[in-house]
This record gives structure tokens, C-alpha cells and sequence, in this order.
């Protein structure tokens, strides 16, 4: 999620927590919590908006430099996948993996649900 929210300031030109938040279909807090840890990190900054509500992100040079180096670990990943799968089976499993992380996303931007395993969650 940090990448992805890295990719939405850095490529897309998005500095917006609650559109960011719209985008990975999560809630302010969780976008909030999101931004904290890569300030932390020194990977964004958080600078003063159009008013006094609004917060504008902007990456940092740090930031930059570690969207980069993740950019290319996916794109070596990537090619390592192409050299076991033919181009079709690529596709597919691109395609199977932005299904899968949707939902997962979905999954955890929903208010919990009952647990199927039975055992009490830690916050129940």
C-alpha cells in the first residue's frame, strides 16, 4: 500500500489523502496511518494546503529515490515471471492479481464481519 501511495503522489500527481483514500478504497484513517509511517520514513511530507483543512503530500527526494528502486524490483520481477510464462500466461496471471488485490482491498475497507474460525477477535 505504501508504494501504491508513493505511485499516486510521485506518477499521478495525486496529493490528496481523501482521494488517495477513494483510490485504494480504504478510509481517511487508514490513509492517514499510511502517510504517517512514510513521513516517519522520510519518504513524503505533509506541506500546507489551498486552506487550513487541507494537507498537501508531496514526495521527497528519499521518496523519489525508494519509488525508483521498488519500480525496478517490479519491473526484474516481472521479467523474471515472463521467462517461465508464455505471453498469454502472463496476461492472465496480471490480470488474476489486480482481481485479487481489489478484493483484498475491498476486504479490508469493510467494517469486520463475523469470524468464521469462531475464535474472539482482538477487538470483540
Amino acid at each position: 500500500m505504501q508504494l501504491l501511495v508513493l505511485k499516486y503522489i510521485h506518477v499521478l500527481d495525486i496529493h490528496s489523502q481523501a482521494v488517495i483514500a477513494e483510490r485504494l478504497l480504504i478510509d481517511a484513517p487508514a490513509v492517514s496511518r499510511l502517510v504517517d509511517r512514510l513521513e516517519e520514513d522520510g519518504l513524503v511530507e505533509r506541506r500546507a494546503g489551498e486552506n487550513r483543512r487541507c494537507v498537501r503530500l508531496e514526495i521527497t527526494d528519499a521518496g523519489r529515490k525508494e519509488f525508483q528502486a521498488l519500480q525496478r524490483a517490479t519491473e526484474w520481477l516481472d521479467e523474471e515471471a515472463k521467462a517461465y510464462l508464455a505471453p498469454e500466461e502472463f496476461e492472465e496471471l496480471s490480470r488474476l492479481l489486480e482481481k485479487l488485490q481489489g478484493g483484498l482491498q475491498r476486504l479490508a475497507s469493510a467494517p469486520p464481519g463475523p469470524n468464521p474460525c469462531g475464535n474472539p477477535r482482538k477487538d470483540e
